[in-house]
Formats: structure tokens, C-alpha cells, sequence
């Protein structure tokens, strides 16, 4: 059976139509019966109407499978998409032809939907209003739900582009449905509809201290910005960040929390990290990765013959603990790698990795060693986790294909 979907449009046209099946890009047709219907009864001639309803239909076994990343802004989000591509083999591009200024990116399995172009004001609007993006005043979730839900089944929609150089809403791009949706940004796990269509979802945490200290890195090495300005700009977001954003990560399935390090005391340079990946238990589909023994709490120090550790050395740690009332396991990484080719001592006391080969790990880390994060934490468990989404899709599909295909209601 087919599901189908009923969307209401605005019409002056005078004639029913049923149009001709379209195949897509995941290979299966879709159909779309357009009604036309007035208040009055309709001709046997003929269907005089001024509204429209667009029925539809897609096969019910090619679900899109639908990532949600969330983060405040300047916390890895880019960074993560790119490791996550790479997972699945190719780059990913914005759309060909299409706006230069086009926040989507495309490969040949995943696109990313930046949830920026889901603002209902502009910049000028929200300056007007007094609110800032991260305000849920300033974005449009009932179109998020509708369009996630429209690709998540097979449809292709025609999304708003929101013009990060102009601050301007730019007329919208089509986006066909991929194999996997990624939408990131600041409010993917907000909307209780936007947050059920999820299939898997991830936080970016990043510390008040450790987001400071890259922030002055950032906007006084590369834009010239004062010490003062990036202090007034942290404490400006930071109530809506509290109110808006924050709350999202006790609805993640896994959690990447970056911390400042405790190998070095009163450390406030942010230059090493201490990192840990949160993964909630009982998720279908995934599974926590763990360290030697699934279970115990565990602290190593892998610094000797077989791994360089220069000051101030490397400590992981691995346990099970309560986060937000959910039962989690959490591995921990604090301090940096000398030489990310020694890297494959470390992934062999990992287990639970959903590797395709031995090593896999240590090829994307050294693949991308010109990444930020790639000598730390951060783009260790960015990669571990991109893997273990790719062996969520792999699940899923599998599933589907197991399963008898039943009608929706």
C-alpha cells in the first residue's frame, strides 16, 4: 500500500487534473490527484472551484531516514556534517544550479537542511521585534513539521532559503527526498512533531568556558573583534540559549559534551579538551560503544610503548550514569594524540564501534586530519558516532525490507 498525503492549496484553475506518475530519486513513483471543489455542487461538465487539494502518494517501504544535530552556533555542526558524509562516501555540495547562497548540502545518500531557512523574520524583522533567531518567535516549526514530514515520506518540497550574507528570506529551492535527511541547527529537537519524525538524534554541548575561549580564538584572530564585543555578543544569546536550546539535549540519543581538561589545573586556554560521548540506553537500533568490559566503570591511561602522549598526557574513562533521568553510558576522552596513526591501539579497546573493517576508525580520523577536532575527543567520538548512524540506516532499511508493507491510516 501507499502512503498518501492531502495538502490544501489556493486556485483559480477551472479543471480536475490527475497527473501522470513522476519517478524520484529513490527509485519509486509517486503520484500526486489534484481536486478542485467549491461550495457549490459540482457539474458533471466540469469542477469550478478556487480551492485545491493535492493528494500525494509515495511508496510506503522508501521512507527517508530523518537525523536531527542540534547546537548552539560556532559549536562543530559544519564539522560533524562533514565527517558524516564521509562516512557514507562523496562529498556533499550545494545544490547544482541552484541559489550560490543555498544553506543545503547534497551528496549522493544524505542531504543536510540547515534549519536556519525555517526563519519566519528576517533580520531586519527580528531586530524590529526584538527577538533573536533563537527565539522561537523567529521561526517557522508548523513548516518544518509539514515539509520533514513531506520528505520523510517520499515527497519532495519546495524549501525557503534564509540569506545568511544578506539576512534576507530568498525564494525557495526544491529539495527531493535522499536516503537520509539531516536537519541541524538550533531548534531540530524543539517541536514535540519535529522531534517525533526523528529517527536518531545528537547534541553538540559545548561548555560556557570552552565556547568563550574558541569564540575569542575565532572573532579576535580572524575578524578583529574586541574582547568586550565577543563578551557583550556570549551574554546577549545567552538567555534565549537557556530558555530555547539548552533544554534539546535531554531529548538527544547521543550527547558529544565538550568540556575544559582536568589533566592541567585551572586550564583556561580551550586548547585541550576533555570530551565525552553521552549515548542513551535503549534506543532501537543502537548500540553504546564501551571501553575493555560492557558495563563497568573503567579509568585508563594508554600513555607507553604503544601511544605518544606528550604534557599533559591522555585519560579515558568509561561508565554507566543517570543523564536527565535516562539511564546512559558515557566514554571519555581527555587530552590529545600526538600521531593519530597510533590511534588504532585506542579503537581496539573500543568495542561496539559498528565498523565495516578493523581500523576503520583510525582511516576517517587520519583521512580528515586536517579537520578541527581531529586530534582529540571531539572528531574521535563526531566520527564513532557518524558510524554508528550509518549502521542505524543500514538497520532500519533492512527492517523495512523484512516487513510486510501495511496501509496508513
Amino acid at each position: 500500500m501507499a502512503a498518501c498525503s492531502v495538502y490544501s492549496t489556493q486556485s483559480l484553475s477551472t479543471n480536475c487534473s490527475i497527473s501522470t506518475p513522476s519517478k524520484t530519486q529513490l527509485s519509486f513513483h509517486q503520484k500526486q490527484v489534484v481536486f478542485y471543489t467549491t461550495s457549490k455542487r459540482n457539474s458533471k461538465r466540469g469542477c469550478n472551484s478556487s480551492s485545491r487539494y493535492v493528494i500525494t502518494c509515495a511508496a510506503g517501504d522508501s521512507q527517508t531516514v530523518v537525523i536531527g544535530l542540534a547546537a548552539d552556533s560556532g559549536c562543530g555542526k559544519s564539522t560533524f556534517m562533514r565527517r558524516l558524509t564521509s562516512v557514507f562516501g562523496g562529498a556533499a555540495e550545494p545544490p547544482k544550479g541552484g541559489n550560490p547562497d543555498s544553506n543545503t548540502l547534497i551528496s549522493d545518500t544524505t542531504t543536510v537542511i540547515c534549519l536556519d531557512d525555517y526563519h519566519s523574520l528576517d533580520r531586519t524583522g527580528r531586530k524590529e521585534k526584538g527577538v533573536t533567531a533563537l527565539d522561537p518567535r523567529a521561526n517557522d516549526f508548523d513548516l518544518m513539521y509539514e515539509q520533514v514530514k513531506a520528505l520523510k515520506d517520499g515527497i519532495a518540497v519546495e524549501k525557503p532559503i534564509y540569506n545568511h550574507v544578506t539576512g534576507l528570506l530568498d525564494p525557495p529551492e526544491l529539495i527531493k527526498p535522499p536516503k537520509i535527511l539531516v536537519i541541524e541547527g538550533l531548534h531540530p529537537m524543539f517541536d514535540s512533531r519535529v522531534r517525533d519524525l526523528l529517527d536518531f538524534s545528537i547534541y553538540l554541548d559545548i561548555s560556557n568556558e570552552v565556547k568563550f575561549a574558541w569564540k575569542i580564538q575565532r572573532d579576535m584572530a580572524e575578524r578583529g573583534h574586541s574582547l568586550e564585543s565577543i563578551k557583550a555578543s556570549i551574554e546577549a544569546r545567552k538567555p534565549d540559549f537557556e530558555a530555547y536550546i539548552d533544554p534539546q539535549k535531554q531529548y538527544a540519543d547521543a550527547v558529544i559534551e565538550v568540556l575544559p581538561t582536568q589533566l592541567i589545573p585551572d586550564d583556561n586556554e580551550g586548547k585541550i579538551l576533555r570530551v565525552r560521548l553521552i549515548q542513551k540506553e535503549g534506543v532501537k537500533y543502537f548500540s553504546p560503544v564501551y571501553l575493555f568490559d560492557e558495563g563497568s566503570t573503567i579509568s585508563w591511561i594508554p600513555c607507553g610503548r604503544k601511544l605518544t602522549c606528550s604534557y599533559p598526557g591522555i585519560k579515558f574513562f568509561y561508565g554507566p550514569e543517570t543523564y536527565y533521568s535516562n539511564e546512559v553510558s558515557v566514554v571519555e576522552m581527555d587530552g590529545q594524540f600526538d600521531r593519530l596513526d597510533e590511534l588504532i591501539y585506542v579503537e581496539s579497546h573500543l568495542s561496539n564501534l559498528s565498523t565495516k573493517f578493523y581500523g576503520e576508525v583510525t582511516q576517517q580520523m587520519l583521512k580528515h586530519a586536517d579537520f578541527p577536532g581531529s586530534n582529540n575527543g571531539t572528531g574521535l567520538f563526531q566520527t564513532i558516532v557518524g558510524l554508528k548512524i550509518r549502521d542505524l540506516y543500514e538497520q532500519l532499511i533492512s527492517a523495512k525490507a523484512e516487513t510486510p508493507v501495511a496501509a496508513k491510516a
